[in-house]
């Protein structure tokens, strides 16, 4: 059983006991989280295709704590200006566990 859920704007595949990583939600470890915007079920003998969002369907799961991600370099340059800037950049997830979908 999986379901497809719009999480942030993201869509993601999850499935129970799943951890799963979304862009920072606002929690502590340990707060549960529902996610209402599912827009496909499959329950192994059928999918259930939402037109847009599936109603009454939702995801639950558990924060259980705030990552962050790689170190990305962001590098800019212009040829033959001697301009060259060089940034770092870590984004902020949330690493969540999926109990249940229904």
């Amino acid at each position: 059983m999986y379901a497809i859920v719009d999480i942030a704007g993201q869509q993601l595949k999850v499935a129970k006991d799943q951890y799963v990583y979304t862009p920072k939600m606002e929690g502590e470890a340990g707060t549960a989280v529902s996610f209402d915007k599912v827009l496909l079920l499959d329950n192994g003998k059928s999918v259930e295709v939402g037109a847009p969002i599936l109603k009454g369907v939702k995801v639950s799961g558990k924060i259980l704590e705030q990552v962050k991600g790689d170190k990305l370099i962001v590098f800019k340059k212009k040829r033959r200006k001697g301009y060259a800037k060089k940034n770092g950049h870590r984004q902020q997830y949330t690493k969540v566990q999926i109990e249940s979908i229904g």
